[in-house]
């Protein structure tokens, strides 16, 4: 996770990661601001339950991950992006925009006083009573809603029996739903899981899930061959 604090030229990250992320005792983060090297690498505490570290970045993108003395790399699960490597893996990515050096001034608002208006009153008129018609209410016969028979998500490579209960719970329950569900709500299901589910990548889930749904399992297997994980390789 990523606090920012903005100064006049600066801005102060704190960088957050779960101790659960990562087993080790010695975490750092290394990025592009220090190179990439261990030995430059920014020292990070634990606290509560939390690796963080604090410094000082100037406007721009910076790359960066988290490493730890064991030689185990993870993302940060919060990161404002993430940049694909030459390495095969995704860098965590911090945006610091550029801070004017002049504080803009607080504008005073000037205080209004409103005028009482003193309204004439109007001689009151005798009220009509209406006759009020009967109305007679149509009977609605209520169509009684049929349930879809749910499909066994698991069968997607990618979604295991945890995952594929977050997506039930998010009213994903056929191979159909799943081949129509937005891959910014596939990964909100996942983030708002917590950061065990966030890394995974369901960029090709509503493309298996489309196979699936039309009963084509030779092209879904031929198109799993291809897939590492669920993600292309």
């Amino acid at each position: 996770m990523l606090k920012k604090q903005y100064q006049k030229n600066t801005c102060k990250v704190t960088f957050t990661l779960p101790t659960e992320a990562i087993e080790a005792t010695d975490v750092r983060v290394l990025g592009e601001f220090n190179n990439w090297n261990w030995e430059n690498g920014i020292k990070m505490k634990a606290v509560k339950g939390e690796f963080k570290a604090v410094t000082e970045l100037p406007a721009g993108q910076h790359q960066f991950r988290y490493m730890a003395a064991n030689g185990a790399w993870e993302n940060d699960f919060a990161a404002d992006a993430y940049i694909a490597s030459p390495y095969n893996v995704d860098n965590s990515v911090v945006f610091v925009d550029e801070v004017s050096d002049v504080p803009a001034k607080k504008a005073v608002a000037k205080k209004t006083v409103a005028k009482k208006v003193v309204a004439k009153k109007a001689p009151a008129k005798k009220a009509v009573k209406p006759v009020a018609k009967k109305a007679t209410a149509k009977k609605v016969v209520a169509k009684k809603a049929t349930k879809a028979k749910a499909d066994n998500l698991t069968k997607i490579e990618g979604i295991g029996p945890k995952i594929a209960s977050l997506l039930i719970a998010d009213g994903i329950v056929t191979f159909l739903d799943l081949s129509k569900a937005k891959l910014t709500q596939l990964e909100t299901v996942l983030r708002n899981a917590g950061p065990r589910f966030k890394m995974h990548k369901p960029t090709t889930w509503a493309e298996q899930a489309k196979l699936a749904a039309k009963g084509n399992w030779a092209e879904l297997k031929k198109l799993q061959d291809e897939l590492d994980g669920g993600k292309r390789k």
